[in-house]
C-alpha cells in the first residue's frame, strides 16, 4: 500500500512548514533555557507530523469481486445503521450506513460505488459535532448520487463537522466513477453518509471499523 500527501495538504504543509520554523529560529536563538527551548521544538515537530499524518493517502485498490459491491468511502467507525426515511433527494426509505472519522483516520473520500455521477450539490449548514444523528440534515454537506452499473442510484453524502470547515468534492455529473477513485477530501473531523436501497445485502454492523476503499459495506442485488 503506498502511502503519499494528498494534495489537499501540500499547500497547508507548506505554509505550516514557514510559520512553525520562523517561530522556532527565535528560540532557537535567544531563549537561555535549554529544558524550554527542547520543549516548543518538541512540540512543533510533533504538530507538523501530525498535520502531515492527517493529509496522508494512500494508495489502495479493492481486492473483491467490484461487481455490485458498494465499498466504504471512507476510513472510520459505522456510528448509523439504520432504514431511514430520505428526504432531500430520494423521498422514500433508504438503508443509511453512517461512517464517522476523526482527525487520526485518513480524510480523503473515494467512491463507493462504480457507475455514473448524476447529481452533484452542495447545502449550507450548521457545523455540530458530526456524530450525532442531526448533523446528516443540518450541517454543511455535498450531496454525490451514482447510478451503479446494474442502474440503482446511490447517494453519499460529506458532511462538515465541528472542526472540519471545509468539504471538496471532485465528483461533477457526467463522470464515469470508480470505487478505486478519490471522491473529495474533508477537512478535520468529519462524517460520511450512505443512501442505500433497502434490499441490498449489508455487511457491516454498527461500530465495525471501516477501511476507505477496502472495507465491503453492502452488496446490490
Amino acid at each position: 500500500m503506498k502511502m503519499k500527501i494528498h494534495r489537499e495538504g501540500k499547500n497547508i504543509l507548506l505554509i505550516l512548514f514557514i510559520i512553525l520554523a520562523l517561530l522556532n529560529l527565535p528560540v532557537y536563538l535567544w531563549i537561555k533555557i535549554t529544558w524550554l527551548a527542547y520543549l516548543i521544538h518538541a512540540a512543533s515537530i510533533i504538530f507538523f507530523f501530525l498535520v502531515v499524518n492527517f493529509f496522508r493517502s494512500p494508495k489502495r485498490h479493492f481486492k473483491g469481486n467490484p461487481k455490485n459491491a458498494i465499498v466504504a468511502p471512507a476510513d472510520g467507525v459505522v456510528v448509523v445503521l439504520e432504514e431511514v426515511l430520505e428526504d432531500e433527494y430520494f423521498h422514500d426509505k433508504r438503508m443509511q450506513v453512517s461512517i464517522f472519522m476523526n482527525i487520526f483516520n485518513v480524510h480523503a473520500n473515494w467512491f463507493p460505488v462504480a457507475g455514473k455521477v448524476i447529481h452533484v450539490s452542495h447545502q449550507q449548514g450548521r457545523f455540530m459535532a458530526a456524530y450525532l444523528p442531526k448533523s446528516s440534515t443540518d450541517n454543511e454537506r455535498s450531496t454525490v448520487v451514482i447510478k451503479a452499473e446494474n442502474g440503482e442510484e446511490i447517494l453519499v453524502r460529506q458532511i462538515a463537522g465541528a472542526v472540519a470547515r471545509r468539504i471538496v468534492t471532485y465528483a461533477e455529473v457526467g463522470d464515469t466513477c470508480d470505487i478505486d477513485e478519490h471522491m473529495g477530501f474533508i477537512k478535520f473531523g468529519s462524517r460520511v453518509d450512505l443512501y442505500l436501497p433497502l434490499d441490498c445485502d449489508i455487511k457491516v454492523a454498527l461500530h465495525d471499523k471501516t477501511i476507505g476503499d477496502l472495507t465491503e459495506i453492502a452488496r446490490l442485488k
